[in-house]
């Protein structure tokens, strides 16, 4: 097993272990479940109501573990002091970093396909329809959660895990009104407010282009060309992130 693998699956296997994605997991597991006493009082939309609270909480709940785990990922190393032990081997800091991501994006990624196995047997429990936008809804997440784990990680190079947490937190919400922003700003007959809002747009990361969300609940069709347009959008985003934070990293003083 090469070293890069090594410390992605001993990231994957802390990140187990670790309480808050066992909570997280089985907070999902019931609050999905939960989502059927949600329909009771909207029989006329039931499906809609359904994919909407269970996505939704997939959402919530992700994003949170993305934002704890990303926040304190490198902070928790260099506390322990076991940074000094990998930096200390033929092993450099990139491979360190990316391995960590990875092993981030492994743990979420399991815990969302268990969330969607739940979702999905949840709508054929009940009748509900599934569709294809559903899943890639789910599939959409995942990209999504790899942006805020970038994130999360450029602010963790630099910073302590509650300002790194709560950039990343600002960050996300930021990522989702960027369209709002832009759509307010174009109307304003401000050129400097126009400016800035065109400025924040290309920016910050448009985390609405991988949000499959709202089409799934109101079974919208998504096209081949717009998912893999906003995937393609989502690892560029990742590349310019994950590079800016190893060059943070490569540079920082341990000390």
């Amino acid at each position: 097993m090469s070293a890069f693998s090594a410390m992605m699956w001993n990231g994957f296997r802390e990140a187990r272990r670790n309480r808050v994605t066992v909570v997280v997991g089985v907070f999902a597991a019931v609050v999905l479940l939960s989502s059927s006493l949600v329909t009771e009082v909207t029989v006329a939309t039931f499906d809609r109501v359904l994919t909407d609270f269970g996505l939704g909480m997939m959402s919530i709940i992700l994003v949170f573990l993305t934002i704890f785990l990303s926040s304190s990922l490198l902070s928790r190393e260099i506390e322990r002091r076991t940074i000094f032990l990998v930096v200390s081997k033929p092993v450099s800091r990139r491979q360190f970093l990316l391995a960590r991501l990875a092993g981030t994006m492994l743990t979420l990624g399991v815990l969302l396909v268990a969330m969607t196995a739940v979702f999905l047997g949840e709508l054929l429990l009940f009748g509900a329809d599934v569709t294809r936008t559903q899943l890639l809804a789910s599939a959409g997440l995942w990209f999504e959660l790899l942006v805020i784990s970038s994130v999360g990680i450029l602010f963790s190079s630099f910073a302590g895990p509650a300002v790194s947490a709560i950039a990343t937190t600002g960050m996300y919400f930021t990522g989702h009104l960027t369209g709002d922003l832009y759509g307010i700003a174009s109307r304003s007959e401000s050129l400097a407010v126009r400016a800035i809002g065109k400025t924040l747009y290309y920016a910050l990361p448009n985390l609405e282009r991988v949000n499959f969300r709202p089409q799934a609940t109101y079974a919208l069709p998504v096209d081949a060309a717009t998912f893999f347009s906003g995937v393609g959008y989502s690892l560029a985003w990742t590349l310019v992130l994950t590079t800016l934070a190893i060059a943070i990293f490569e540079r920082r003083d341990f000390r």
